[in-house]
C-alpha cells in the first residue's frame, strides 16, 4: 500500500476569472512497473467579473519528471464550452498519464467576453507529485 499525499489546491485569477485546480494521484489506475502514473485533476472556474464569459478553448503544457513537455490544445473542456454569468462557477474533472512518478501542468483557457473581446485565463502551474517519487517537482 502506498502512502497518500495531502491534496494540494492551486488558484490564479485573470481579469475576474478565477481558476482553481485540485490534483489527485490515482494509485489504483497507476502501474509503476510499466512507467504509468495516472492523475486526475478537478478544475473550478469562477466568474468574479462583471461580464458574462465563455470558455472557448484550452491550452496545456504537461511536463514530466525528465523535463519532457507535451502540448495539448483543443476546443472547450470535456466536450463543453461553458458560459458563465457573473458569480457563476463551472467545474469538471479530467485526467493525465505520466511516464514518470512526478511532473507538473500549467496552461490557459481562452475566454470570450459578451462584448466580443478575448483573453487567456491562466491555469496555475500545479504539481503532480506521486508517493513513488522522493522529491517534489513543484
Amino acid at each position: 500500500m502506498v502512502k497518500t499525499h495531502e491534496i494540494a489546491r492551486y488558484e490564479c485569477e485573470t481579469r475576474g476569472v478565477a481558476v482553481r485546480v485540485t490534483p489527485e494521484f490515482l494509485d489504483d489506475q497507476s502501474d509503476p512497473d510499466r512507467q504509468l502514473y495516472m492523475w486526475a485533476y478537478t478544475i473550478e472556474i469562477e466568474n468574479r467579473g462583471d461580464e458574462t464569459v465563455q470558455l472557448v478553448s484550452r491550452y496545456w503544457l504537461v511536463t514530466d519528471g525528465t523535463g519532457k513537455i507535451e502540448t495539448v490544445r483543443g476546443p472547450g473542456v470535456v466536450g463543453e464550452q461553458p458560459v458563465l454569468e457573473p458569480g457563476q462557477r463551472y467545474s469538471y474533472t479530467s485526467g493525465s498519464p505520466l511516464k514518470t512518478p512526478s511532473g507538473f501542468m500549467r496552461g490557459s483557457f481562452e475566454m470570450s467576453l459578451a462584448s466580443g473581446s478575448r483573453f487567456d485565463a491562466v491555469i496555475p502551474a500545479f504539481s503532480l507529485d506521486s508517493p513513488y517519487d522522493r522529491t517534489s517537482v513543484h
